[in-house]
Protein backbone atom coordinates (compact mmCIF):
# COMPACT_ATOMS: atom_id res chain seq x y z
CA UNK A 1 0.00 0.00 0.00
CA UNK A 2 1.28 3.21 -0.83
CA UNK A 3 1.29 5.77 1.38
CA UNK A 4 0.80 9.23 -0.80
CA UNK A 5 1.16 11.72 1.98
CA UNK A 6 -0.44 14.54 -0.68
CA UNK A 7 0.11 18.02 0.14
CA UNK A 8 -2.78 19.89 -0.84
CA UNK A 9 -2.18 23.10 -2.93
CA UNK A 10 -4.60 25.25 -4.30
CA UNK A 11 -4.17 25.83 -7.85
CA UNK A 12 -3.28 23.40 -10.50
CA UNK A 13 0.22 25.35 -11.29
CA UNK A 14 1.00 24.43 -7.74
CA UNK A 15 0.48 20.74 -8.08
CA UNK A 16 2.03 20.77 -10.99
CA UNK A 17 5.35 22.25 -9.59
CA UNK A 18 4.76 20.22 -6.38
CA UNK A 19 4.81 17.28 -8.97
CA UNK A 20 7.75 18.26 -11.12
CA UNK A 21 9.79 18.92 -7.87
CA UNK A 22 9.41 15.37 -6.84
CA UNK A 23 10.28 14.29 -10.63
CA UNK A 24 13.48 15.75 -10.37
CA UNK A 25 15.00 12.09 -9.34
CA UNK A 26 12.42 9.52 -10.43
CA UNK A 27 14.23 7.23 -7.99
CA UNK A 28 14.50 9.11 -4.90
CA UNK A 29 12.16 7.49 -2.08
CA UNK A 30 9.67 10.68 -2.72
CA UNK A 31 9.03 10.11 -5.96
CA UNK A 32 6.52 7.24 -5.70
CA UNK A 33 4.03 8.63 -3.74
CA UNK A 34 4.07 12.13 -5.87
CA UNK A 35 3.34 10.35 -9.06
CA UNK A 36 0.48 8.45 -6.82
CA UNK A 37 -0.71 11.64 -5.27
CA UNK A 38 -0.18 13.85 -9.20
CA UNK A 39 -2.19 11.06 -11.09
CA UNK A 40 -6.04 9.72 -10.49
CA UNK A 41 -5.79 6.05 -10.14
CA UNK A 42 -7.98 5.44 -13.20
CA UNK A 43 -5.97 8.27 -14.85
CA UNK A 44 -5.74 7.76 -19.14
CA UNK A 45 -1.91 7.61 -20.19
CA UNK A 46 -0.64 7.60 -23.03
CA UNK A 47 2.80 7.51 -24.20
CA UNK A 48 4.01 7.06 -27.40
CA UNK A 49 4.91 4.26 -29.23
CA UNK A 50 6.14 1.57 -28.34
CA UNK A 51 3.95 1.95 -25.04
CA UNK A 52 1.13 3.50 -26.12
CA UNK A 53 -2.37 3.28 -23.96
CA UNK A 54 -1.40 2.80 -20.24
CA UNK A 55 -4.09 2.61 -17.56
CA UNK A 56 -3.56 4.53 -14.26
CA UNK A 57 0.03 5.44 -12.65
CA UNK A 58 0.92 1.92 -11.40
CA UNK A 59 0.58 0.43 -15.01
CA UNK A 60 2.78 4.00 -16.20
CA UNK A 61 5.59 3.48 -13.38
CA UNK A 62 5.81 -0.30 -14.36
CA UNK A 63 5.54 0.09 -18.05
CA UNK A 64 7.64 3.45 -18.74
CA UNK A 65 9.38 4.52 -15.61
CA UNK A 66 11.09 1.75 -13.77
CA UNK A 67 12.59 -0.29 -17.07
CA UNK A 68 13.96 3.70 -17.31
CA UNK A 69 15.07 3.99 -14.22
CA UNK A 70 16.63 0.62 -14.59
CA UNK A 71 18.47 1.42 -17.77
CA UNK A 72 19.71 4.93 -16.54
CA UNK A 73 21.49 5.20 -13.37
CA UNK A 74 21.86 8.57 -11.81
CA UNK A 75 18.65 9.60 -13.28
CA UNK A 76 17.19 13.01 -13.29
CA UNK A 77 14.96 15.23 -15.27
CA UNK A 78 13.80 18.69 -15.68
CA UNK A 79 11.16 21.22 -17.71
CA UNK A 80 12.84 24.44 -18.91
CA UNK A 81 8.71 25.30 -20.07
CA UNK A 82 6.06 24.62 -17.99
CA UNK A 83 2.42 26.41 -17.84
CA UNK A 84 -0.99 26.06 -17.73
CA UNK A 85 -4.22 27.17 -18.99
CA UNK A 86 -7.94 26.10 -20.43
CA UNK A 87 -9.43 24.35 -23.41
CA UNK A 88 -12.89 23.72 -24.63
CA UNK A 89 -13.84 23.39 -20.53
CA UNK A 90 -11.21 21.62 -19.64
CA UNK A 91 -8.24 22.57 -17.09
CA UNK A 92 -4.47 21.57 -18.80
CA UNK A 93 -1.26 21.92 -17.30
CA UNK A 94 2.22 21.05 -20.07
CA UNK A 95 5.65 20.81 -19.77
CA UNK A 96 9.21 19.38 -21.68
CA UNK A 97 12.59 18.98 -20.71
CA UNK A 98 14.86 16.12 -20.53
CA UNK A 99 15.37 13.12 -18.72
CA UNK A 100 19.18 12.40 -17.94
CA UNK A 101 21.58 9.79 -16.50
CA UNK A 102 24.03 7.42 -17.30
CA UNK A 103 22.84 4.77 -20.10
CA UNK A 104 24.41 1.84 -18.67
CA UNK A 105 21.83 -0.72 -19.60
CA UNK A 106 19.29 -1.72 -23.03
CA UNK A 107 16.01 -0.46 -23.13
CA UNK A 108 12.94 -0.73 -25.00
CA UNK A 109 15.66 -2.36 -27.97
CA UNK A 110 18.56 0.72 -27.59
CA UNK A 111 21.82 -0.66 -26.41
CA UNK A 112 23.22 1.28 -24.08
CA UNK A 113 26.36 4.10 -24.60
CA UNK A 114 27.84 3.16 -21.16
CA UNK A 115 27.94 7.34 -21.03
CA UNK A 116 25.83 10.38 -20.22
CA UNK A 117 22.12 10.45 -22.64
CA UNK A 118 19.46 12.18 -22.67
CA UNK A 119 16.21 11.67 -23.46
CA UNK A 120 13.89 14.82 -24.52
CA UNK A 121 9.88 14.82 -23.17
CA UNK A 122 6.97 16.47 -23.61
CA UNK A 123 3.76 15.99 -21.56
CA UNK A 124 0.17 17.39 -21.41
CA UNK A 125 -2.40 16.28 -18.27
CA UNK A 126 -5.93 17.08 -17.90
CA UNK A 127 -7.07 17.85 -14.92
CA UNK A 128 -10.16 17.56 -12.36
CA UNK A 129 -10.11 18.25 -8.63
CA UNK A 130 -6.52 18.59 -8.33
CA UNK A 131 -5.42 15.19 -9.88
CA UNK A 132 -4.48 14.32 -13.70
CA UNK A 133 -7.01 11.97 -15.51
CA UNK A 134 -5.97 12.36 -18.62
CA UNK A 135 -2.29 12.53 -19.80
CA UNK A 136 -0.24 12.62 -23.57
CA UNK A 137 3.29 12.13 -22.99
CA UNK A 138 5.81 12.49 -26.13
CA UNK A 139 9.54 11.14 -25.97
CA UNK A 140 11.89 11.54 -28.80
CA UNK A 141 12.88 8.43 -28.70
CA UNK A 142 15.07 8.92 -32.48
CA UNK A 143 16.71 11.27 -30.57
CA UNK A 144 19.14 8.89 -28.11
CA UNK A 145 19.35 6.29 -30.92
CA UNK A 146 20.96 8.60 -33.27
CA UNK A 147 22.93 10.00 -30.64
CA UNK A 148 24.05 6.73 -30.17
CA UNK A 149 24.19 5.75 -34.07
CA UNK A 150 21.77 3.35 -34.01
CA UNK A 151 18.88 5.29 -36.27
CA UNK A 152 18.57 2.62 -39.19
CA UNK A 153 16.75 4.60 -41.49
CA UNK A 154 18.94 6.26 -44.33
CA UNK A 155 18.20 10.05 -45.27
CA UNK A 156 17.06 10.09 -48.67
CA UNK A 157 19.18 10.72 -51.17
CA UNK A 158 19.90 14.40 -51.64
CA UNK A 159 17.79 15.40 -48.73
CA UNK A 160 19.99 16.32 -45.22
CA UNK A 161 18.40 16.04 -41.66
CA UNK A 162 18.45 19.28 -39.79
CA UNK A 163 20.75 19.64 -36.62
CA UNK A 164 20.04 16.59 -34.31
CA UNK A 165 21.44 16.92 -30.46
CA UNK A 166 20.38 18.03 -27.07
CA UNK A 167 17.85 21.12 -27.90
CA UNK A 168 17.98 24.30 -25.33
CA UNK A 169 14.83 25.44 -23.18
CA UNK A 170 13.95 29.63 -23.97
CA UNK A 171 16.35 32.06 -25.12
CA UNK A 172 14.45 33.93 -22.42
CA UNK A 173 14.94 31.81 -19.79
CA UNK A 174 11.60 32.04 -18.80
CA UNK A 175 10.19 29.06 -19.57
CA UNK A 176 8.46 28.12 -15.77
CA UNK A 177 5.52 30.18 -16.08
CA UNK A 178 4.65 29.52 -12.31
CA UNK A 179 3.19 32.46 -12.09
CA UNK A 180 -0.23 34.12 -13.09
CA UNK A 181 0.01 35.80 -16.73
CA UNK A 182 -2.13 38.97 -18.13
CA UNK A 183 -5.01 37.45 -19.92
CA UNK A 184 -4.75 39.63 -22.34
CA UNK A 185 -1.50 38.89 -23.40
CA UNK A 186 -2.48 34.96 -22.84
CA UNK A 187 -5.13 35.86 -25.64
CA UNK A 188 -3.30 37.50 -28.39
CA UNK A 189 -0.91 34.67 -28.10
CA UNK A 190 -3.65 32.03 -28.52
CA UNK A 191 -4.88 33.75 -31.34
CA UNK A 192 -1.13 34.72 -32.95
CA UNK A 193 -0.36 30.75 -33.08
CA UNK A 194 -3.99 29.55 -33.81
CA UNK A 195 -4.07 32.17 -37.09
CA UNK A 196 -0.54 30.62 -37.93
CA UNK A 197 -1.59 27.21 -37.82
CA UNK A 198 -4.45 27.87 -40.52
CA UNK A 199 -1.98 28.74 -43.14
CA UNK A 200 0.46 26.25 -42.82
CA UNK A 201 -0.04 24.09 -46.13
CA UNK A 202 -0.68 26.85 -48.27
CA UNK A 203 0.31 27.47 -51.80
CA UNK A 204 1.79 30.89 -50.72
CA UNK A 205 3.76 30.22 -47.94
CA UNK A 206 1.23 32.44 -45.87
CA UNK A 207 2.59 30.94 -42.46
CA UNK A 208 5.66 32.98 -43.29
CA UNK A 209 4.75 36.47 -41.88
CA UNK A 210 3.72 35.01 -38.25
CA UNK A 211 7.38 33.92 -37.66
CA UNK A 212 10.27 36.07 -37.08
CA UNK A 213 13.18 35.87 -39.47
CA UNK A 214 15.86 34.69 -36.94
CA UNK A 215 13.13 31.80 -35.62
CA UNK A 216 14.28 28.99 -34.14
CA UNK A 217 12.89 25.56 -34.98
CA UNK A 218 13.02 22.86 -32.72
CA UNK A 219 12.32 19.69 -34.31
CA UNK A 220 11.40 16.22 -33.83
CA UNK A 221 15.80 14.48 -34.42
CA UNK A 222 13.99 12.27 -37.35
CA UNK A 223 13.79 16.01 -38.95
CA UNK A 224 16.65 18.23 -37.22
CA UNK A 225 16.41 21.38 -36.08
CA UNK A 226 16.96 24.71 -37.89
CA UNK A 227 17.51 28.03 -37.34
CA UNK A 228 16.03 31.36 -39.29
CA UNK A 229 13.33 31.12 -41.42
CA UNK A 230 14.55 30.60 -44.82
CA UNK A 231 16.36 27.27 -43.32
CA UNK A 232 13.32 26.13 -41.29
CA UNK A 233 11.50 26.90 -44.97
CA UNK A 234 13.93 24.81 -46.71
CA UNK A 235 12.50 21.67 -44.80
CA UNK A 236 8.83 22.89 -44.28
CA UNK A 237 8.06 23.23 -47.76
CA UNK A 238 9.53 19.99 -49.04
CA UNK A 239 7.78 17.88 -45.84
CA UNK A 240 4.26 19.23 -46.57
CA UNK A 241 4.78 18.59 -50.63
CA UNK A 242 5.53 15.04 -49.05
CA UNK A 243 1.76 14.26 -48.01
CA UNK A 244 -1.31 15.17 -50.10
CA UNK A 245 -5.11 15.86 -48.46
CA UNK A 246 -3.08 17.42 -45.52
CA UNK A 247 -5.59 18.23 -42.50
CA UNK A 248 -4.26 19.49 -39.63
CA UNK A 249 -5.86 19.81 -36.11
CA UNK A 250 -6.65 23.30 -36.11
CA UNK A 251 -8.95 22.84 -39.02
CA UNK A 252 -12.64 22.55 -38.15
CA UNK A 253 -14.32 19.18 -39.08
CA UNK A 254 -10.77 17.56 -39.41
CA UNK A 255 -10.51 13.59 -38.50
CA UNK A 256 -7.85 14.38 -36.52
CA UNK A 257 -8.28 16.87 -33.64
CA UNK A 258 -5.90 18.83 -31.13
CA UNK A 259 -6.76 17.22 -27.44
CA UNK A 260 -5.38 20.54 -26.30
CA UNK A 261 -4.64 24.36 -27.83
CA UNK A 262 -3.58 26.96 -24.58
CA UNK A 263 -1.42 30.20 -24.26
CA UNK A 264 0.30 31.49 -20.72
CA UNK A 265 1.71 34.40 -21.49
CA UNK A 266 3.84 34.78 -24.09
CA UNK A 267 4.05 30.87 -24.43
CA UNK A 268 1.75 28.63 -26.42
CA UNK A 269 0.97 24.77 -27.20
CA UNK A 270 -0.92 22.19 -28.58
CA UNK A 271 -1.03 18.29 -29.11
CA UNK A 272 -3.01 15.69 -31.23
CA UNK A 273 -3.50 12.41 -30.70
CA UNK A 274 -3.33 12.32 -33.80
CA UNK A 275 -3.72 15.65 -35.11
CA UNK A 276 -2.38 15.60 -38.37
CA UNK A 277 -3.78 13.16 -41.01
CA UNK A 278 -1.87 12.81 -44.88
CA UNK A 279 -1.81 10.90 -47.76
CA UNK A 280 1.57 9.97 -48.04
CA UNK A 281 2.64 11.24 -51.57
CA UNK A 282 6.42 10.83 -52.20
CA UNK A 283 9.48 9.13 -49.90
CA UNK A 284 9.40 9.94 -46.25
CA UNK A 285 11.33 8.47 -43.50
CA UNK A 286 12.69 6.13 -46.28
CA UNK A 287 9.69 4.53 -46.74
CA UNK A 288 7.88 4.54 -50.41
CA UNK A 289 4.85 5.57 -50.95
CA UNK A 290 2.50 3.46 -51.18
CA UNK A 291 -0.80 6.19 -50.98
CA UNK A 292 -1.97 5.68 -47.96
CA UNK A 293 -3.18 8.26 -45.26
CA UNK A 294 -0.61 8.58 -42.40
CA UNK A 295 -1.56 9.89 -38.81
CA UNK A 296 0.99 11.69 -36.70
CA UNK A 297 1.05 12.72 -33.08
CA UNK A 298 1.93 15.84 -32.93
CA UNK A 299 2.75 18.43 -30.21
CA UNK A 300 3.89 22.03 -30.01
CA UNK A 301 5.35 24.45 -27.43
CA UNK A 302 5.82 28.06 -28.84
CA UNK A 303 7.31 31.20 -27.48
CA UNK A 304 6.34 34.52 -28.77
CA UNK A 305 8.40 38.11 -29.19
CA UNK A 306 6.37 41.54 -29.75
CA UNK A 307 3.86 40.24 -32.85
CA UNK A 308 6.16 37.62 -33.82
CA UNK A 309 7.19 33.58 -33.11
CA UNK A 310 10.16 32.85 -32.40
CA UNK A 311 10.98 29.29 -30.61
CA UNK A 312 9.07 26.61 -31.48
CA UNK A 313 9.45 22.60 -29.60
CA UNK A 314 7.94 19.87 -31.80
CA UNK A 315 7.60 16.39 -31.77
CA UNK A 316 6.09 13.68 -33.29
CA UNK A 317 5.79 10.14 -32.72
CA UNK A 318 7.69 8.43 -35.31
CA UNK A 319 7.77 5.16 -34.18
CA UNK A 320 4.12 5.15 -34.63
CA UNK A 321 4.25 6.69 -38.06
CA UNK A 322 6.57 4.21 -39.59
CA UNK A 323 4.48 1.17 -37.81
CA UNK A 324 1.40 2.82 -40.33
CA UNK A 325 4.10 2.30 -43.02
CA UNK A 326 5.34 -0.71 -42.41
CA UNK A 327 8.25 -0.19 -40.82
CA UNK A 328 8.32 -1.45 -37.00
CA UNK A 329 11.09 0.16 -35.59
CA UNK A 330 11.65 -2.04 -32.39
CA UNK A 331 11.10 -5.34 -34.21
CA UNK A 332 13.77 -4.41 -36.79
CA UNK A 333 16.20 -3.51 -33.93
CA UNK A 334 15.50 -7.16 -32.23
CA UNK A 335 16.41 -8.47 -35.46
CA UNK A 336 19.12 -6.59 -35.75
CA UNK A 337 20.24 -8.72 -32.51
CA UNK A 338 20.00 -11.95 -33.51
Amino acid sequence: MIEKRCIKEDTNKAVFRQFCEAHRYPVSADFEPALHCFYAADADINVVHPFNQLAGPKAYQENFLLPLQAAFSNLSRAEYIAFGGDYEGGEWLTCTGYYKGCFNKPWIGIKPSGEMAFLRFGEFHRMENGQAVESYIFLDIPELMIAGGQWPIEDAPGKTRGYTGYLPGPDSQDGLVWQDSDPDHTQSSYQLVTDMLLELATKDQAWRPYWHEDMLWYGPAAFGSFAGLEQFASFQVPFENTFSEWVGGAVAGSQTRHFTRFADGAYVCSGGWPSLNAVQAKTFLGQPSEGKRLVMRVCDWWRREGDLLVENWVFVDIPHVLLQMGYDLFSEMSEDKQ
